[in-house]
């Protein structure tokens, strides 16, 4: 089939490699000069299973209050005259109940183990290399209520499959020794000793260049005007030079603007940008510095080793398509990371970004064709959240069995358009 994949980050060019090893004739369309250039740029750099946790939990209501008006809040809601921006955050309340929290807990822990599994396979077969490291991911804590909250949400990704290990103070400090210069107690950890970290741009960016050698062919420059539909079909896609284009298949792996293109044909997607923010860090010899993966769960913040870099990342805000920096928020991320590891104060060459995280309200992406939305021929691989760069090669492989018409070996309900 000829197939047009919407979007080249690691989401979209995965799926393109997975199409293409099917042999299908595939094209990727986007408006960057090269890959990763967007929500893929500067993410967290974490393949993490373990932060299966969606956002739309139990307690989540009481502390988006609580955070309502703060600058540096982990969570923050800018409320703003937008009907998809309410319609989302009423979608959201309705995922906090405790059952759904656990089905989406479910759904994304099933998703993201076959694709850890698949990263893993690709990076072997490819010889792929992107910074990773294989030494897990620790979540610590410095509150105690914080860390008894998580207990519980550890022990079902178990009852799921994924192997998040309660761990003690001293065992959290075994694990990262650099935890031990930390200015605030560490009280506890989870620990999961499978999951990985890496560079989500150097991966999309060496992918697409097997792609392209596997005859996959990227169209860099090329902004999508609308989405064409013809009766129960799409019909084509209408770049914004005026040319149309006409493919078996058209993937929409858009991210935050994927919803954008459907609006006009009257489908709404319920997915909403998420602003995350990131700061690289530059590290000189003799810093010391985190070498495994971290989650500071309390402060929404994640943090990777990079080669000679650290990159802290985290934070949600709510805003629109707004992608500018806030100096407030910016500041929270490197106070909070200096108060971890203080000798990191002598670092000065920080690099702040900003991107849009395509969020669900339960953070289960969509994935799958939109036949029943009466748009045959247009697939969805998108909503991924803060999740992107770890679900990306499960997405991209469970999207291109679907359209071979192979059984995935994963329940494919929780993925699809409702």
């Amino acid at each position: 089939m000829r197939i047009t994949v919407l979007g080249a980050g690691v989401v979209g060019v995965t799926s393109a490699w997975y199409l293409a090893a099917d042999g299908h004739e595939v094209t990727v369309i986007d408006r960057q000069p090269q890959p990763a250039q967007e929500t893929s740029f500067a993410n967290g750099g974490q393949i993490s299973v373990s932060h299966a946790e969606p956002w739309a939990n139990p307690g989540a209501p009481l502390k988006a209050l609580q955070w309502l008006g703060r600058e540096d809040a982990p969570l923050l809601w800018r409320l703003r005259a937008d009907p998809a921006q309410w319609a989302w955050g009423w979608r959201f309340l309705r995922e906090c109940t405790a059952p759904r929290a656990r089905a989406n807990v479910g759904a994304i822990v099933r998703l993201g183990l076959a694709s850890r599994a698949a990263l893993q396979a690709l990076r072997r077969d490819l010889a792929l290399e992107y910074d990773h490291l294989e030494r897990g991911i620790l979540h610590f804590y410095t509150d105690p209520r914080e860390f008894e909250h998580a207990l519980p949400q550890a022990a079902l990704m178990r009852e799921f499959g994924c192997e998040r290990v309660p761990k003690t103070a001293a065992e959290c400090l075994a694990i990262e020794p650099a935890l031990a210069a930390s200015r605030v107690r560490i009280v506890g950890g989870t620990y999961t000793a499978s999951d990985e970290s890496g560079d989500a741009r150097r991966f999309t960016q060496a992918l697409a260049q097997h792609a392209t050698a596997r005859g996959v062919c990227f169209r860099h420059g090329e902004t999508v005007a609308a989405l064409l539909r013809d009766g129960g079909r799409l019909a084509g896609i209408r770049l914004a030079s005026g040319e149309l284009l006409r493919a078996d298949i058209t993937v929409l792996a858009l991210g935050s603007y994927s919803p954008l293109l459907l609006r006009p044909l009257g489908v709404s997607l319920p997915v909403y940008p998420a602003k995350g923010y990131s700061a690289t860090l530059a590290l000189t010899d003799g810093v010391t510095a985190p070498s495994v993966s971290l989650t500071d769960d309390g402060h929404k913040i994640v943090i990777s080793r990079l080669g000679q870099a650290l990159r802290v990342a985290g934070t949600a805000e709510f805003n629109g398509y707004d992608v500018s920096l806030n100096a407030a928020r910016c500041a929270a991320l490197l106070r909070r990371t200096r108060e971890i590891f203080p000798a990191l104060e002598a670092v000065t060459q920080v690099d702040y970004w900003a991107g849009l995280r395509p969020a669900t309200p339960g953070n289960v992406p969509v994935i799958g064709d939109m036949a029943a939305a009466g748009l045959a021929g247009l697939w969805l691989n998108t909503g991924h959240g803060t999740l992107g760069w770890t679900l990306a090669c499960g997405s991209a492989k469970l999207l291109a069995d679907l359209a071979a018409g192979r059984d995935p070996g994963l329940e494919t309900t929780p993925y699809r358009f409702q």
